[in-house]
């Protein structure tokens, strides 16, 4: 453990004001722990639940500096950070995760290449700066595939399907002519990911694997547990150990998982974020202490939590005109029902999420 861990009544920073940084203070505040939001939005969801808020840009070096005086440790909710802004609280009070674990997963090809150096198994891909580079990385991965922006992509967005090599000069113009990454698509059975928790001290405890289901881009469905092999289960829980720890990473990493079945079973790592993830939020209600409350006490130095799952889980993400059902969905026996507080549901935004619990298979 570290020398000194934050006691009750220290002050968390989190970066982000969107709905993870809301359950994170939530989680805090259960502890004892206080939250500092700093959000470039002025109406946010984690704001309601904060003890104290800031309003800034994240390329404001002296708002990020008097922001990271006012608290004990730095932490985010989303992967995309500039790295400026965390260097300049990393000059302040400890930030955790470390710069390393959001630089890796905020350049797709750096994370692909950083998770082939460890062995790991990923889809075939080729860097992309120019159409010439696209054409010859399509005849060498065949069609179809897809063309991904190296940054800054999420829940479908900054990607594109080429299904025919005569489609490179639309495709490339379609992402806006940025660095990408040509990636070949992977036939699987299904999609699974693991929440793993890395202390302070290196302590490694994990989340069951689960299996997602995503529309249009965006999770939809988690299931806990995944339907996979007790073998499966082991290898992906190795596979995210393996990563946390190439990382030094401290907080909750996800790391999102193809399986594909045949006479060689194989996992293929699709991605990592260095946070906490949606498709961990079933663990607020089928386990002892969700992947918020253990982000917290990783970064505060605490000892970790019980990750066992008490309850098999279905969670569901409440999107756009779906969290207008939230009266049904409070009637219903074993639902548990979050809302985040936004006040406006646009298509494709994430409104809040329930969970239906049921005996543990």
């Amino acid at each position: 453990m570290p020398e000194s861990p934050l006691p009750p009544g220290s002050t968390i920073g989190i970066l982000g004001g969107g709905q993870l940084g809301r359950m994170l203070a939530v989680a805090a505040s259960q502890l004892g722990l206080r939250s500092h939001i700093y959000s470039d939005e002025a109406a946010t969801p984690a704001f309601d639940v904060a003890a104290a808020r800031t309003v800034g840009s994240y390329a404001d070096m002296d708002a990020l500096t008097r922001f990271a005086g006012t608290v004990d440790v730095v932490t985010c909710e989303f992967e995309n950070v500039p790295a400026e802004t965390l260097e300049a609280a990393a000059r302040v009070v400890p930030v955790f995760p470390p710069v390393r674990s959001f630089a890796v997963a905020q350049d797709r090809l750096i994370e692909k290449d950083f998770l082939t150096s460890l062995g790991v198994q990923v889809a075939p891909y080729a860097p992309v700066d120019t159409l010439e580079d696209l054409r010859a990385a399509l005849a060498r991965i065949k069609p179809p595939v897809l063309l991904k922006t190296r940054r800054f992509g999420y829940d479908g967005k900054g990607q594109i399907s080429i299904r025919a090599a005569d489609d490179a000069a639309a495709a490339l113009e379609a992402i806006g002519q940025v660095p990408a990454l040509l990636e070949g698509l992977v036939r699987f059975e299904r999609e699974v990911s693991v929440i793993v928790v890395r202390g302070q001290d290196g302590e490694l405890q994990f989340y069951d694997a689960v299996e997602n289901v995503h529309e249009n881009g965006i999770l939809a469905i988690s299931r806990a547990p995944a339907r996979i092999s007790l073998s499966a289960g082991v290898a992906a829980k190795t596979i995210a150990g393996k990563i946390a720890e190439a990382l030094s990473h401290v907080g909750v990493l996800c790391v999102e998982m193809f399986e594909r079945t045949g006479e060689r079973p194989e996992l293929i790592v699709n991605e990592i974020a260095p946070r906490v993830h949606n498709s961990g939020h079933w663990t607020l209600d089928a386990c002892l202490v969700s992947q918020f409350e253990n982000h917290v006490r990783a970064i505060c130095g605490w000892p970790l939590g019980d990750t066992a799952r008490h309850s098999d889980a279905l969670m569901t993400n409440l999107i756009g005109a779906d969290a207008e059902k939230w009266r049904a969905l409070a009637s219903e026996a074993g639902t548990s029902v979050h809302l985040y507080g936004k006040t406006e549901a646009r298509p494709g935004r994430k409104m809040g999420h329930v969970t239906r619990l049921f005996p543990k298979s």
